[in-house]
Protein backbone atom coordinates (compact mmCIF):
# COMPACT_ATOMS: atom_id res chain seq x y z
CA UNK A 1 0.00 0.00 0.00
CA UNK A 2 1.51 3.32 -1.06
CA UNK A 3 1.51 6.39 1.15
CA UNK A 4 -0.97 9.12 0.17
CA UNK A 5 0.23 12.25 -1.58
CA UNK A 6 0.03 15.08 0.95
CA UNK A 7 -0.99 18.56 -0.21
CA UNK A 8 -1.76 21.69 1.78
CA UNK A 9 -3.82 24.63 0.52
CA UNK A 10 -3.68 27.80 2.59
CA UNK A 11 -6.64 30.13 1.98
CA UNK A 12 -5.62 33.60 3.11
CA UNK A 13 -7.75 36.64 3.70
CA UNK A 14 -6.14 39.78 2.26
CA UNK A 15 -4.49 42.33 4.56
CA UNK A 16 -6.07 45.46 5.98
CA UNK A 17 -7.40 47.90 3.36
CA UNK A 18 -7.08 51.69 3.22
CA UNK A 19 -10.72 52.71 3.58
CA UNK A 20 -11.03 56.13 5.28
CA UNK A 21 -14.69 56.43 4.22
CA UNK A 22 -15.56 53.18 6.03
CA UNK A 23 -17.70 51.97 3.15
CA UNK A 24 -18.46 48.41 2.15
CA UNK A 25 -16.07 48.25 -0.81
CA UNK A 26 -17.04 44.76 -2.02
CA UNK A 27 -15.94 44.32 -5.61
CA UNK A 28 -15.25 48.00 -6.27
CA UNK A 29 -11.88 48.74 -7.91
CA UNK A 30 -9.04 50.85 -6.49
CA UNK A 31 -9.17 49.70 -2.89
CA UNK A 32 -5.59 48.94 -1.90
CA UNK A 33 -3.78 47.67 1.18
CA UNK A 34 -3.04 50.11 3.96
CA UNK A 35 0.47 50.38 5.40
CA UNK A 36 -0.60 47.91 8.06
CA UNK A 37 -2.01 45.60 5.39
CA UNK A 38 1.28 45.58 3.49
CA UNK A 39 3.13 44.78 6.71
CA UNK A 40 0.70 41.93 7.40
CA UNK A 41 1.28 40.48 3.94
CA UNK A 42 5.05 40.69 4.43
CA UNK A 43 4.87 38.88 7.79
CA UNK A 44 2.85 36.04 6.29
CA UNK A 45 5.30 35.81 3.40
CA UNK A 46 8.17 35.55 5.91
CA UNK A 47 6.37 32.77 7.78
CA UNK A 48 5.69 30.85 4.58
CA UNK A 49 9.26 31.28 3.32
CA UNK A 50 10.30 27.88 4.66
CA UNK A 51 7.17 26.15 3.37
CA UNK A 52 7.03 24.14 0.16
CA UNK A 53 4.82 26.64 -1.69
CA UNK A 54 4.70 25.94 -5.42
CA UNK A 55 1.51 27.78 -6.43
CA UNK A 56 0.11 31.20 -5.51
CA UNK A 57 -3.29 32.36 -6.75
CA UNK A 58 -5.45 35.34 -5.84
CA UNK A 59 -8.78 37.01 -6.37
CA UNK A 60 -8.62 39.58 -9.19
CA UNK A 61 -9.23 42.48 -6.76
CA UNK A 62 -6.26 44.73 -6.01
CA UNK A 63 -6.11 44.07 -2.28
CA UNK A 64 -5.83 40.33 -2.85
CA UNK A 65 -3.22 40.67 -5.59
CA UNK A 66 -1.16 42.99 -3.37
CA UNK A 67 -1.37 40.53 -0.46
CA UNK A 68 -0.22 37.67 -2.68
CA UNK A 69 2.73 39.67 -4.04
CA UNK A 70 5.27 39.14 -1.22
CA UNK A 71 4.41 35.45 -0.94
CA UNK A 72 4.89 34.85 -4.66
CA UNK A 73 8.12 36.88 -4.69
CA UNK A 74 9.56 34.91 -1.78
CA UNK A 75 9.13 31.68 -3.71
CA UNK A 76 10.00 33.05 -7.15
CA UNK A 77 6.49 32.41 -8.45
CA UNK A 78 4.06 34.30 -10.63
CA UNK A 79 0.62 35.10 -9.21
CA UNK A 80 -2.20 33.25 -10.90
CA UNK A 81 -5.67 34.86 -10.85
CA UNK A 82 -8.86 32.93 -10.16
CA UNK A 83 -12.19 34.80 -10.40
CA UNK A 84 -13.79 32.15 -8.19
CA UNK A 85 -11.84 33.63 -5.26
CA UNK A 86 -13.46 37.07 -5.63
CA UNK A 87 -15.40 38.88 -2.91
CA UNK A 88 -19.11 38.08 -2.59
CA UNK A 89 -21.70 40.29 -4.25
CA UNK A 90 -23.57 42.70 -1.94
CA UNK A 91 -26.33 45.20 -2.75
CA UNK A 92 -24.85 47.63 -0.20
CA UNK A 93 -21.54 47.87 -2.04
CA UNK A 94 -20.23 51.44 -1.95
CA UNK A 95 -22.32 52.43 1.08
CA UNK A 96 -21.70 52.77 4.80
CA UNK A 97 -23.23 49.82 6.63
CA UNK A 98 -21.93 50.07 10.18
CA UNK A 99 -24.64 49.36 12.80
CA UNK A 100 -26.90 52.40 13.14
CA UNK A 101 -25.20 54.11 10.23
CA UNK A 102 -25.83 54.89 6.59
CA UNK A 103 -27.75 52.49 4.37
CA UNK A 104 -29.11 50.31 7.17
CA UNK A 105 -31.03 53.25 8.65
CA UNK A 106 -32.98 53.75 5.43
CA UNK A 107 -36.34 51.88 5.55
CA UNK A 108 -36.22 51.48 1.77
CA UNK A 109 -33.28 49.11 2.24
CA UNK A 110 -34.86 46.91 4.89
CA UNK A 111 -36.34 44.63 2.22
CA UNK A 112 -32.80 43.48 1.48
CA UNK A 113 -32.46 42.25 5.07
CA UNK A 114 -35.55 40.02 5.00
CA UNK A 115 -33.76 36.66 4.84
CA UNK A 116 -30.29 36.34 6.40
CA UNK A 117 -30.19 32.62 5.63
CA UNK A 118 -29.87 33.18 1.86
CA UNK A 119 -28.72 36.02 2.32
CA UNK A 120 -31.24 38.34 0.69
CA UNK A 121 -28.73 41.21 0.45
CA UNK A 122 -26.21 39.46 -1.74
CA UNK A 123 -24.75 36.39 -3.38
CA UNK A 124 -26.27 33.18 -1.98
CA UNK A 125 -24.05 31.32 0.46
CA UNK A 126 -24.51 28.15 -1.59
CA UNK A 127 -23.04 29.89 -4.65
CA UNK A 128 -20.10 31.22 -2.64
CA UNK A 129 -19.39 27.77 -1.19
CA UNK A 130 -19.53 26.11 -4.61
CA UNK A 131 -17.15 28.49 -6.35
CA UNK A 132 -14.73 28.58 -3.40
CA UNK A 133 -14.59 24.80 -3.28
CA UNK A 134 -13.89 24.81 -7.01
CA UNK A 135 -11.03 27.25 -6.48
CA UNK A 136 -9.67 25.26 -3.54
CA UNK A 137 -9.62 21.97 -5.43
CA UNK A 138 -8.11 23.66 -8.48
CA UNK A 139 -5.28 25.02 -6.34
CA UNK A 140 -4.78 21.60 -4.74
CA UNK A 141 -4.40 20.05 -8.17
CA UNK A 142 -1.84 22.70 -9.19
CA UNK A 143 0.27 22.03 -6.09
CA UNK A 144 -0.19 18.29 -5.70
CA UNK A 145 2.38 17.00 -3.20
CA UNK A 146 3.32 20.55 -2.15
CA UNK A 147 1.60 23.66 -0.79
CA UNK A 148 -0.56 26.33 -2.41
CA UNK A 149 -1.71 29.76 -1.24
CA UNK A 150 -5.07 31.21 -2.31
CA UNK A 151 -5.73 34.85 -1.39
CA UNK A 152 -9.41 35.65 -1.06
CA UNK A 153 -11.79 37.63 1.15
CA UNK A 154 -13.53 37.32 4.50
CA UNK A 155 -17.00 36.03 3.67
CA UNK A 156 -15.88 33.65 0.87
CA UNK A 157 -13.18 32.16 3.10
CA UNK A 158 -15.50 31.78 6.09
CA UNK A 159 -18.19 30.22 3.89
CA UNK A 160 -15.67 27.78 2.40
CA UNK A 161 -14.57 26.64 5.84
CA UNK A 162 -18.15 26.25 7.05
CA UNK A 163 -19.15 24.29 3.95
CA UNK A 164 -16.26 21.84 4.36
CA UNK A 165 -16.73 21.33 8.10
CA UNK A 166 -20.46 20.63 8.09
CA UNK A 167 -21.57 23.93 9.60
CA UNK A 168 -24.58 25.95 8.51
CA UNK A 169 -23.59 28.50 5.90
CA UNK A 170 -25.57 31.37 7.39
CA UNK A 171 -23.99 33.06 10.41
CA UNK A 172 -23.75 36.42 12.13
CA UNK A 173 -21.26 38.57 10.17
CA UNK A 174 -19.78 39.95 13.39
CA UNK A 175 -19.63 36.65 15.25
CA UNK A 176 -16.29 35.66 16.76
CA UNK A 177 -16.54 32.20 15.25
CA UNK A 178 -16.12 33.60 11.75
CA UNK A 179 -12.37 33.00 12.25
CA UNK A 180 -11.20 35.08 9.34
CA UNK A 181 -9.32 38.20 10.42
CA UNK A 182 -7.09 40.20 8.10
CA UNK A 183 -4.12 38.21 6.74
CA UNK A 184 -5.24 35.03 8.52
CA UNK A 185 -4.64 31.59 7.04
CA UNK A 186 -7.21 28.82 6.90
CA UNK A 187 -5.24 25.74 5.89
CA UNK A 188 -6.74 22.61 4.36
CA UNK A 189 -4.84 19.32 4.44
CA UNK A 190 -5.32 16.66 1.78
CA UNK A 191 -4.21 13.05 1.42
CA UNK A 192 -4.49 12.47 -2.30
CA UNK A 193 -7.86 14.14 -3.05
CA UNK A 194 -9.38 13.54 0.39
CA UNK A 195 -9.63 16.38 2.88
CA UNK A 196 -8.23 15.07 6.18
CA UNK A 197 -8.02 18.20 8.34
CA UNK A 198 -7.83 21.95 8.58
CA UNK A 199 -6.28 24.65 10.74
CA UNK A 200 -6.47 28.36 11.39
CA UNK A 201 -3.60 30.80 12.04
CA UNK A 202 -3.38 34.50 12.79
CA UNK A 203 0.24 35.39 12.26
CA UNK A 204 -0.38 39.07 12.95
CA UNK A 205 -1.40 38.39 16.55
CA UNK A 206 -4.96 39.66 16.10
Amino acid sequence: MTDPVKTVVHVMRHGEVHNPGQILYGRLPDFHLSDKGRAQAARVADWLATHDVTYVVASPLERAQETAGPIAATHGLAIDTDPDLIESENVFEGERVSPGDGALRNPRNWWHLRNPRTPSWGEPYTHIAERMQTALFRARDHAIGHEAVCVSHQLPTATLRRSLTGQTLHHLPTAANRMCNHASLTSFYFHDEALVGWGYSELDGQ
